[in-house]
C-alpha cells in the first residue's frame, strides 16, 4: 500500500529532487505539490525531467491542500516551515528540509536567523556519531517530526565526526573551506547569478563566521566529541550546478594510519559513506545523483595538521536523500529503500 505524499515548496531545487526520489520509492505516491508564486503552473514546467508527474499542478501552500497525507515534506524558506507544520496533524510524518527545527539552542537561532526559535525535531543524519557510542539513526525510529540537516553541515560533519569521537583532532582548531555548486543557493538565488558572473569565477560568501550553518556544524561535532567544538567555516560558490567538496583541516593527535582507521571503523557497514584508500581523493562528479558521501584523508607531517576531504551531492545526500533516508527509518522501512549509491555520468 502506497503512502500519500505532499511536497510543500515543490517549485524549488529541493522540491524537485524530493519528487525525483519519491518517484523511485516503491512505497510512496506523490499526490500533491504546492508553491507560492508558481501556484497554478504545471509541475513539469519547472521540472521538465520529471515526466512521470506531468499530471500534477502546483497548488497554493495552505492547510486545505496539505491535509489528508501520510507524509509531508517541507521545502520552504526559513521560518515558514514552523508556520506550515502547525497546520498538520500529529500522526502525519513531517520532514522539514529547512532550518527551523535543526538547532537546539534558541540563543543560536536568534543570533543567526532572528525571530523566535520554533523548537527542535529529531535530527535527520542517521550516520552522526554520538559520543556515548551510538549513532543518530537510533533516535529516528518511529518519530513523526524530522529536521533534515543543512547540506554544508552534512559534508563537514561526516568528514570530521569520527576523528572527534576518537579524540584524534584538536576540537578548537578546525577550519573548513567548501566549494559549493550554485544549486546550493536555491533556485531564486541561482537565477540571479548571470552566466558572466559565474563563468570561470568563484565567490566566497558567509565569510567571517556569519554563515547560518555554523552553529549547526558545531552542535553536531560537539555531540561526537563529547565536548565543545569550534569551527571556522567558509563556503565558496563555484561554477558547477550541484555538489559540495569540503576541505577540512585540524591539528592531529595521531598518525595517518590511526586517522584513516578511525574513519573506516566508525563508518564500517554504512552503505552511503565511502572512505577511500590512502592516496585517493573524493570528487563531486563521483557522487552527483547519489546518496553517497566520499571521504579521503591525509596528514601533513610538517604542520601536524590532518586534511579530510569529503564530497556530496548537495541536493541528494545534502538534502533530499537524507530526507528519504530519515523517512525510511521513521517508518520502519529498510534504510536504503529508494536511494542509490550510483552517481550519474557527467
Amino acid at each position: 500500500m502506497s503512502l500519500k505524499v505532499a511536497i510543500a515548496g515543490a517549485s524549488g531545487y529541493v522540491g524537485g529532487e524530493l519528487a525525483r526520489l519519491v518517484a523511485e520509492h516503491p512505497q510512496l505516491e506523490l499526490v500533491t505539490v504546492t508553491a507560492n508564486t508558481n501556484a497554478g503552473e504545471k509541475f513539469i514546467n519547472l521540472h521538465p525531467h520529471l515526466s512521470s508527474f506531468a499530471h500534477l499542478e502546483l497548488v497554493p501552500t495552505d492547510a486545505k491542500h496539505l491535509a489528508g497525507h501520510d507524509v509531508v515534506f517541507l521545502a520552504l524558506p526559513h521560518a515558514k516551515s514552523a508556520e506550515v507544520a502547525a497546520w498538520l496533524d500529529a500522526d502525519v510524518l513531517v520532514i522539514d528540509c529547512g532550518a527551523d527545527f535543526r538547532l537546539e539552542s534558541s540563543v543560536d537561532w536568534e543570533k543567526f536567523y532572528g525571530g523566535t526559535h520554533a523548537g527542535t525535531w529529531a535530527y535527520g543524519m542517521p550516520e552522526l556519531i554520538l559520543a556515548e557510542g551510538a549513532k543518530q539513526r537510533d533516535k529516528l525510529r518511529g518519530v513523526k517530526r524530522v529536521a533534515v540537516p543543512g547540506c554544508n553541515v552534512t559534508a563537514i560533519t561526516l568528514a570530521l565526526s569520527p576523528l572527534l569521537a576518537a579524540n584524534l583532532i584538536d576540537n578548537e582548531d578546525i577550519v573548513s573551506v567548501l566549494s559549493v555548486g550554485t544549486s546550493g543557493a536555491g533556485r531564486s538565488a541561482s537565477a540571479d547569478l548571470s552566466h558572466s558572473e559565474m563563468h570561470e569565477s568563484a565567490r566566497a560568501y558567509g565569510v567571517g563566521g556569519v554563515h547560518r550553518h555554523t552553529p549547526e556544524i558545531e552542535q553536531n561535532l560537539t555531540k561526537s566529541a563529547g565536548q565543545k567544538v569550534q569551527v571556522l567555516f567558509t563556503p565558496v560558490l563555484v561554477p558547477m550546478s550541484r555538489g559540495i567538496l569540503a576541505v577540512n583541516t585540524a591539528k592531529a593527535t595521531g598518525p595517518i594510519e590511526q586517522l584513516h582507521h578511525a574513519l573506516s571503523k566508525y563508518y564500517e557497514g554504512e552503505k552511503f559513506i565511502r572512505v577511500l584508500p590512502l592516496g585517493e581523493w573524493p570528487q563531486t562528479s563521483n557522487v552527483v545523483g547519489s546518496n553517497v558521501c566520499e571521504i579521503g584523508v591525509a596528514l601533513d607531517e610538517h604542520s601536524g595538521r590532518v586534511t579530510v576531504v569529503s564530497a556530496i551531492d548537495n541536493l541528494v545526500k545534502g538534502t533530499a536523500g537524507a530526507a528519504i533516508q530519515s523517512l525510511n527509518l521513521a517508518l520502519g522501512i529498510a534504510e536504503d529503500t529508494g536511494l542509490s549509491v550510483n552517481g550519474v555520468a557527467p
